[in-house]
């Protein structure tokens, strides 16, 4: 049985070795990139995908490459979030953002190229078997690219200065912070085997679903409720950006609920399916009720 804290510390080790440190060519480039993956985070997605990898039976062996390749794509998206251009902050994991430490072109630069090592690091595992790579490469092009996170990302931009109605504000987030979600959990399904058993794997996927949308809620009731130096990033930079944001269009109350539901409907899609294990039963309560 996986535990979650021994779990955070492989993921830390794996992180680690898998990111370059020496180059003769582009070390600034290099330690920026160091600064945003190891300079915290929770790690939620690849100990998702170690967990779910666990309900189907995989090696943790394997699911850790994959899964440092969900954070390698997750910590790029922060890098590009925190550029002038995008949401311009300052602050991530209660450190300077990527480009403040080291400059927007690096910062720019450092994000491409944890990008390009996420699909590097998939492809170069001794761990995966060539059909899991396969597949596993599909996801995460399929999370990270304009269909999902790059997607919403661009559509909440779209978005700013006009109000969306619940439906889109969904359909955003299902993209820019769902798809990646979803993916970890599809992911460790096949970082385990090839051919993941079709009714459980559909069941997990639509677990992911649930639990990507109860997070980005709890993200935007977070945002209202809590001061920077908790989230170490800046508190209250939705309202000062006028996003569109689930208190605003349903109440903190309402939100706080909603997000509650989703979490009890997540997992009575992984009891019905015997995916229920420990670890991942824990993450999905962990993604809703933020200890910090």
């Amino acid at each position: 049985m996986l535990e979650l804290n021994t779990l955070r510390g492989q993921v830390e080790t794996h992180l680690n070795k898998l990111l370059p440190a020496q180059s003769s060519i582009a070390q600034p480039m290099l330690d920026a990139m160091r600064h945003a993956v190891l300079g915290g985070g929770k790690r939620m997605r690849p100990m998702f995908a170690c967990a779910s990898c666990e309900a189907f039976g995989g090696d943790l062996q394997a699911a850790l490459v994959s899964g440092c390749a969900l954070e390698f794509i997750h910590s790029y998206s922060l890098i590009h979030d925190d550029l002038p251009a995008m949401d311009d902050d300052d602050i991530r994991h209660g450190q300077p953002s990527t480009h403040i430490a080291f400059g927007e072109a690096n910062a720019i630069l450092a994000g491409d190229s944890l990008h390009s090592l996420a699909f590097q690091a998939v492809v170069d595992s001794d761990e995966l078997v060539d059909a899991s790579k396969l597949r596993i490469i599909q996801l995460l092009s399929d999370a990270a690219g304009w269909a999902g996170m790059a997607g919403g990302q661009c559509l909440d931009i779209e978005a700013e200065g006009r109000e969306l109605n619940l439906t889109e504000l969904k359909a955003l987030h299902a993209a820019k912070t769902g798809a990646l979600i979803r993916a970890s959990l599809q992911i460790g399904a096949f970082s385990a085997t090839p051919t993941p058993e079709p009714p459980r794997y559909q069941a997990l996927s639509d677990a992911g679903d649930l639990i990507g949308l109860a997070f980005q809620i709890m993200d935007d009731v977070l945002d209202v409720t809590q001061s920077t130096e908790v989230l170490g990033k800046p508190a209250g930079s939705d309202e000062a950006q006028n996003k569109n944001t689930f208190p605003k269009l349903m109440g903190l109350e309402a939100s706080k609920t909603e997000a509650e539901r989703l979490l009890s409907e997540a997992n009575e899609r992984l009891y019905a399916n015997d995916l229920a294990t420990p670890a991942l039963l824990e993450l999905l309560t962990q993604a809703v009720r933020r200890r910090f």
